[in-house]
């Protein structure tokens, strides 16, 4: 156990190497330089950076990292893999940490992981994004839906948020690749 303050953490040290099998990338080589963090676009929103993220990974805090909006608001830009001077695939790592984190049913509430699974569910059915229905499923949902409503009205009166959108033409495609990556363990 690690002591954080007052609260004992439990540690998973067997969990580093099960992250770095699942993601193919050696987690335990970051050295906390924060060039990760210094490009990370989400990084204003999350609880955690990228490099505290992978520390965490390296020191076995499995339920902390599964539990963190970090790994769900992680956009998947490279930005981080591009500036690790280790080669470390962080937004690979992060991937990896999202499907624990799911197929383990961790963060069920936590709204960046709400927003995420509603981002994949609507192009696992129409094969792209539809924003307006997208945002309205997750404001309805979260009980926002009043916070939001005039930002999103402004959005449709302007043409920048379409109600209707057409998916994409080979559907049989996209849902292929949903089976296959089923297949191999994804969510």
């Amino acid at each position: 156990m690690a002591v954080r303050g007052a609260v004992a953490l439990p540690l998973d040290l067997a969990w580093r190497e099960e992250v770095r099998k699942a993601s193919g990338q050696p987690v335990e080589l970051c050295y906390q330089c924060a060039k990760c963090a210094a490009g990370c676009i989400v990084l204003e929103h999350a609880d955690f950076t990228p490099h505290q993220v992978l520390r965490m990974v390296a020191l076995g805090l499995r339920d902390r990292v599964l539990a963190s909006r970090a790994i769900w608001l992680c956009s998947g830009c490279l930005t981080c893999t591009v500036r690790c001077p280790n080669g470390i695939d962080i937004a690979r790592v992060m991937d990896t940490l999202k499907e624990m984190a799911a197929a383990n049913g961790a963060n069920g509430k936590n709204p960046a992981r709400l927003f995420h699974s509603m981002f994949v569910d609507n192009i696992r059915g129409r094969g792209r994004v539809n924003e307006a229905v997208l945002l309205g499923r997750y404001e309805l949902t979260t009980g926002r839906i009043w916070k939001e409503l005039g930002q999103g009205l402004t959005l449709l009166r302007k043409g920048k948020m379409p109600v209707f959108t057409p998916g994409v033409r080979h559907r049989d495609e996209v849902r292929r690749i949903f089976a296959r990556v089923r297949e191999l363990g994804g969510h």
